[in-house]
């Protein structure tokens, strides 16, 4: 992921916009562009203080769609913020649907599933899933040392005992 102030400003500029079409293209265009280091971070903020369905939606798609195994660390910094559950369900959701590997960011997302709401957990619940096959025995007990320590609420009770399932413990 390359560094540029510039490209950084500009897109922080575009997104600061209150027109939804102009939104929508400032996201496409990112697709068409060397991924650049900020840009994750603007575009989950925007998603953040938005409500506009096409944005949103445009957002989705661009973080669903992401190839580049170096904005995992990216990505990993804006799931650690304080965002809104929408927001923080989304960048979850992209880490299973964007097929980047998120297995070093397990334990993470064990944390994060213990502490947050049931739609997140969920999402939670599918990367974890999807790593299952390739985790150590020492990133599965790491895992299961995080569950057992967090409080689970009763409506994710169910998805508890799957993901120790899915981990073996």
């Amino acid at each position: 992921m390359i560094r540029s102030e510039k490209k950084l400003q500009n897109l922080s500029m575009l997104l600061q916009k209150k027109n939804s079409l102009l939104l929508k293209e400032a996201v496409q265009t990112l697709r068409d562009e060397p991924p650049f280091e900020g840009a994750i971070g603007l575009l989950a903020s925007l998603y953040d203080r938005n409500d506009d369905i096409s944005v949103l939606r445009a957002i989705e798609d661009f973080m669903n769609d992401m190839k580049d195994q170096s904005a995992i660390e990216e990505v990993m910094v804006e799931i650690r913020k304080e965002w809104k559950q929408k927001t923080m369900t989304m960048l979850i959701s992209s880490c299973w649907q964007s097929g980047l590997d998120y297995s070093e960011y397990l334990p993470d997302l064990a944390n994060i599933f213990v502490r947050c709401d049931y739609a997140t957990a969920f999402e939670c619940l599918t990367v974890i899933g999807e790593s299952a096959e390739n985790m150590s025995a020492e990133r599965k007990s790491e895992i299961s040392d995080i569950l057992k320590t967090g409080e689970i609420t009763d409506d994710k009770k169910s998805m508890f005992s799957e993901l120790e399932k899915i981990i073996g413990v």
